[in-house]
């Protein structure tokens, strides 16, 4: 059971990342792929796939009550590497597709978060294949007109 917890505690880390792979964490808990699926399956009351699948989409949902994102970039930003995977097993999961959810549930709360902010929590930009450097950008926010004395007394 301490494998198991171990590689539950891999998903829940890495679940935004679309790569993740079932395979690998499998091997990190000492497992073949299928003697994991099933260990896991009657440990939790779900696959491995489902789960991650669950957890993507309570993280979405959340995106879409609160960011100012759209439905692409919440997609994405969750793991998901098809619109229409995440459309389908969103409506499936919630009853009702990413705009309708969003449409719903928009307006009962606080304002939502401008999405440039949303996508910097979540680690900024991801590079698209063939680019280089991509997800960090130094704004330079901070270092200007920012002196201090050796003594940690602003100068």
């Amino acid at each position: 059971m301490r494998q198991l917890r171990l590689a539950k505690d891999v998903m829940d880390r890495e679940w935004a990342d679309p790569g993740l792979d079932l395979g690998a964490v499998a091997a990190s808990a000492g497992y073949s792929r299928y003697h994991f699926i099933r260990a896991f399956k009657e440990a939790y009351g779900e696959t491995p796939g489902q789960y991650l699948t669950h957890r993507r989409i309570d993280r979405a949902e959340d995106l879409l009550r609160t960011a100012n994102l759209s439905v692409t970039e919440i997609c994405h930003l969750v793991g998901f590497s098809s619109l229409g995977t995440f459309s389908a097993r969103f409506k499936v999961w919630t009853g009702l597709s990413p705009s309708e959810y969003r449409a719903k549930h928009v307006g009962r709360g606080a304002a939502l978060i401008p999405g440039c902010y949303a996508m910097l929590w979540a680690g900024g930009w991801r590079s698209k294949p063939g680019e280089s450097g991509g997800q960090e950008r130094d704004s330079g926010a901070g270092h200007r007109g920012s002196r201090r004395s050796n003594s940690g007394e602003a100068g």
